[in-house]
C-alpha cells in the first residue's frame, strides 16, 4: 500500500494531469481517457476522463477504493472499483486525496471535472447528470413544450431547443430583463405568451376593452409555488416603462405535474378603439417577454 501511495504522489508532479489510484493492490495505473481503447484494462469512464479498473467484489478492490459496482450512468455494467469518501482515500501516510465525484477514483484535488447535482452547477448550455455528477451539453432536440431536456434560457420550439426572443419592445428596453443572460440568470423562464381574449366588455367601462393573455414559464431550479399567490417577482410592464405587479391582475394559474412550469393568465383593460397592443412581462433576475397582440 505504500509503494501505491508514492506512485500516486509521483503521478500528480509528472506531465499528466490526473493522479488516480487502481483497484487492487500489486498494480497502480494512472490513465487518462476518451474511449476505452485508451485503457489497458478495464474501461474508460468519459464523464472524468478516466480508466476504471474492473472488479467481481470488493476483495479485489484496494481499502480506499472497497465499492465494487457498477458505475452509475454508464452504459457498461460491469463493476468497478469505487472511492466512497475522502477519509477511506487517505487509509494511509496521504492526507490530501480525495473521492472524485465524477472519476470515483482516489485522486489530487482538482484532478478530475467537479460533480454536480443541478443544472446552475455547471455552465451556459449546460446540464447536470444527476446520476454520474458530471455536467454535459444540453440537447438540441427536444419534445413537448417548456424546458424539457433544453438548456435554461431554452425552450422546447416543435422539436428543437431554441433560445428564447430577446425583448426588444419600448416596454422593457433599460430594465434589468431585457439584458438577461442565461449564465447568471437565477430567475423563472417566460417562454410564451399568447392571447385569449382581445376585445370584450371591460366590465361597465364602454371606452374599455379586455385582452387576457396566457403567460408560459418555468424554473430554474426548484419547484413552483402551488398556488399564484406564492408567486414572487413577476412583473407587467406597460409601453411607457411603467410596471405593475402581474399577480393580482391574473387568474388561472396552472401548475405542471414536476412543479418545474406553469401558467397564468393577465387580464387587462385597453381603450376600446384599439386594435393591437404590446404587452412586456418578466420574472426578477429572469427573462423579459414581449409580445403584440392584434384584436
Amino acid at each position: 500500500m505504500q509503494l501505491r501511495k508514492m506512485m500516486v504522489m509521483l503521478a500528480a508532479v509528472s506531465s499528466m494531469s490526473l493522479a488516480l489510484t487502481a483497484c487492487g493492490d500489486d498494480t497502480t495505473t494512472v490513465d487518462s481517457c476518451t474511449s476505452d481503447t485508451d485503457c489497458s484494462s478495464g474501461f474508460c469512464n468519459t464523464a472524468a476522463g478516466v480508466c476504471m479498473e474492473t472488479c467481481e467484489s470488493a476483495a479485489d478492490c484496494p481499502d480506499s477504493e472497497k465499492e465494487c459496482a457498477a458505475l452509475a450512468g454508464s452504459s457498461n455494467t460491469q463493476k468497478v472499483c469505487q472511492c466512497k469518501t475522502n477519509e477511506l482515500c487517505n487509509t494511509d501516510d496521504s492526507t490530501d486525496l480525495v473521492c472524485g465525484a465524477v472519476s470515483k477514483r482516489c485522486e489530487e484535488p482538482g484532478s478530475t471535472p467537479a460533480g454536480c447535482t443541478k443544472d446552475t452547477d455547471c455552465g451556459a448550455n449546460e446540464t447536470c447528470d444527476t446520476a454520474t455528477g458530471a455536467c454535459k451539453p444540453a440537447a438540441t432536440t427536444c419534445s413537448g413544450t417548456g424546458q424539457t431536456t433544453c438548456a435554461y434560457g431554452s425552450y422546447c420550439s416543435g422539436t428543437t431547443c431554441a433560445q428564447v426572443p430577446a425583448p426588444t419592445c419600448p416596454n422593457l428596453q433599460g430594465k434589468p430583463a431585457a439584458s438577461f443572460d442565461p449564465a447568471t440568470g437565477t430567475g423563472n423562464i417566460i417562454y410564451s405568451v399568447t392571447k385569449e381574449i382581445f376585445g370584450t366588455a371591460c366590465g361597465s367601462d364602454t371606452t374599455a376593452q379586455t385582452v387576457k393573455a396566457r403567460v408560459s414559464f418555468y424554473s430554474k431550479n426548484a419547484d413552483l409555488p402551488a398556488t399564484k399567490e406564492g408567486l414572487n417577482g413577476f412583473f407587467y410592464v406597460r409601453t411607457t416603462g411603467g410596471e405593475q405587479n402581474g399577480v393580482p391582475l391574473s387568474n388561472g394559474y396552472q401548475r405542471s405535474a414536476d412543479a418545474r412550469s406553469a401558467s397564468l393568465s393577465v387580464n387587462l383593460c385597453t381603450d376600446v378603439n384599439d386594435s393591437q397592443i404590446v404587452l412586456g412581462f418578466y420574472f426578477t433576475n429572469g427573462n423579459g417577454f414581449c409580445a403584440t397582440l392584434t384584436k
